[in-house]
């Protein structure tokens, strides 16, 4: 494990105590802590985080991709969460890298009900599948679409027109 001025964090202090197999590295050393972990528990990390009595990130605010192509960093993509804490006005950024051959991690949706449509958009984005999500379903492009538009070698000009509809029951 990679550590970058923890300091006094309470965060990254308690993540440490009881993850501590799970951290790759930790960032504190501009602005928000960042704390790299592996996929395997992310679920149980996140519900941590928001049950915790001195932690508190009820407020979950998004779930992004990346796709670290251009840079030439490995594993090439990461999914990236941001959550604060309303009650100890703190936050903290997880990363999580993903191979580009296994891009698939569990989903926080049973964590914070408003991470379903975050999830949805990086599937849908970049390929990234998150395991028991209740409806992983392209969710800003249509049901035709071939690749994932967010990617950088997805080639800007390609077009894909949707040309039968989608017989799909949302009941």
């Amino acid at each position: 494990m990679v550590s970058t001025t923890a300091g006094d964090n309470i965060t990254i202090s308690k993540l440490q105590a009881s993850f501590p197999e799970e951290i790759l590295e930790v960032d504190a050393r501009q602005g928000d802590p960042s704390v790299v972990l592996k996929r395997g528990k992310i679920a149980e990390i996140c519900r941590f985080l928001r049950d915790d009595a001195d932690l508190v990130y009820r407020y979950f605010i998004d779930i992004c991709g990346v796709d670290y192509l251009d840079v030439g960093k490995k594993p090439r993509f990461a999914v990236v969460y941001h959550l604060f804490s309303l009650d100890k006005k703190h936050r903290i950024r997880l990363k999580v890298p993903l191979e580009e051959s296994d891009l698939t991690i569990d989903s926080v949706v049973d964590v914070w009900k408003g991470a379903e449509w975050f999830e949805r958009e990086a599937f849908d984005m970049f390929g990234i599948r998150f395991t028991h999500h209740p409806f992983l379903h392209r969710i800003l492009t249509h049901h035709q679409f071939v690749g994932h538009p967010l990617r950088k070698d997805y080639p800007a000009d390609k077009r894909h027109p949707c040309t039968e509809p989608w017989d799909l029951d949302l009941r």
